[in-house]
């Protein structure tokens, strides 16, 4: 659903503003008779509360979270606002507020530098969560295709276990493969977090391989590629003093870099149709 209408943003800030003092009955007798709430009519009040309740705000009235800051960021997460997927680089400034967030900011009462923040704040969140769900998505995609393609043992070692620095073990002894999985339903852009444990086991392990899993919104395989780890090394952040250490970073992928499939695995692969995305071929 679109971001509420202004009306019902601002009638929802009354009610989280009101409801820690009152019930909800003093809060609906004091918004329909006092002539300090008359300029929203009680339906935009009812859609209002109902809106809150939809988005879980009612169950704590007493958050420590400010009210319009509360609202404004329910507003955003529910919408399903196309470009919130892409905020990192849609939006990398106050200036650079879309429309509905903008429209959002200014029935609570927000600056743009609060709703910017608070942006960043519902992005992380939408974002995280995304990256963990596709990413499992990618993984079991990916391992039910190996199985299928190869003639070796396949591994999911990330189904029991976070401390390989990998998510899928080829066990096949001439051609070994750790096959580090990042997933994306995202179209034209490749960018993916790798995590310095991620990166010293790359850096130690001769068969660990960065593999990229393009889903689609159905969440099968629709293409595969590889990045090395020499161009990786390239661009990761650099420790320059004893007292800082890079945990994670961003890496952003330009097409020069791809590698389609998974080159390191020919020697594994018969003739099969199955095996097509993995020489770098499109999906079925």
């Amino acid at each position: 659903m679109p971001v509420p209408p202004s009306p019902v943003l601002r009638a929802a800030l009354r009610w989280l503003e009101r409801l820690p003092a009152s019930s909800p009955a003093r809060c609906r007798a004091l918004f329909t008779n006092h002539t300090d709430y008359s300029d929203l009519t009680p339906t935009q009040y009812e859609a209002a509360y109902a809106w809150l309740g939809e988005n879980s705000l009612l169950g704590d009235p007493d958050s420590s979270a400010a009210a319009e800051e509360r609202v404004f960021r329910a507003a955003l997460a529910s919408s399903g606002a196309p470009w919130l997927q892409d905020a990192d680089v849609l939006v990398r400034g106050p200036g650079e507020l879309p429309e509905d967030a903008l429209r959002a900011a200014e029935a609570l009462r927000l600056s743009e530098r609060k709703a910017y923040e608070q942006v960043r704040a519902v992005f992380g969140k939408v974002d995280t969560e995304a990256r963990a769900l596709i990413g499992s998505a990618g993984e079991l995609a990916l391992v039910a295709l190996l199985t299928e393609s190869l003639d070796a043992r396949i591994e999911h070692v990330a189904a029991y276990s976070d401390g390989f620095g990998y998510d899928i073990a080829v066990h096949a002894r001439r051609h070994p493969l750790h096959i580090e999985v990042k997933s994306t339903v995202r179209r034209g852009r490749s960018a993916f977090y790798l995590s310095r444990h991620e990166y010293e086991t790359m850096r130690r392990d001769a068969a660990w391989q960065l593999v990229t899993v393009q889903l689609t919104e159905g969440h099968t395989i629709a293409a595969i590629a590889s990045i090395s780890s020499e161009w990786i090394n390239s661009q990761v952040p650099r420790d320059v003093g004893p007292f800082g250490y890079w945990e994670a970073c961003r890496i952003d992928v330009p097409s020069d870099a791809i590698v389609h499939g998974i080159p390191r695995l020919t020697p594994l692969l018969g003739t099969g149709a199955a095996g097509a995305v993995l020489r770098g071929g499109a999906s079925s």
